[in-house]
């Protein structure tokens, strides 16, 4: 039989030491990369659902928007035709005292 020195041992001992733990380092690392590519894949669906509501958002507010515009020039034609059809009117033409004038804009004539 051959004769094994302590330093022999010692040697093959660390060689065996380092492969096991390169090993479950190894197979560590290989699960975590699985896992954070799964968790990666879904916060990518969330981004995605999340650029889907705020483009939905966007269309939405901008919709509201030109409503509003639609329902400003609406009112500035309401206006315009009310001060058209007032202008030849001997009545509305008329002085009114203040008090009869906050009166009827009070409501409760």
């Amino acid at each position: 039989m051959f004769k094994l020195s302590k330093v022999n041992i010692a040697n093959t001992a660390l060689i065996i030491a380092a492969f096991a733990f390169t090993v479950y380092f190894g197979y560590n690392n290989y699960h975590e990369k699985k896992r954070l590519q799964i968790e990666n894949a879904e916060l990518f669906g969330k981004i995605e659902q999340l650029e889907q509501s705020i483009a939905k958002n966007n269309q939405i507010i901008a919709q509201r928007e030109q409503e509003k515009a639609q329902d400003a020039m609406s009112i500035k034609q309401l206006q315009e035709q009310m001060k058209d059809a007032l202008k030849n009117n001997q009545c509305a033409n008329d002085f009114m005292p203040s008090n009869v004038s906050d009166w009827m804009r009070s409501g409760k004539n």
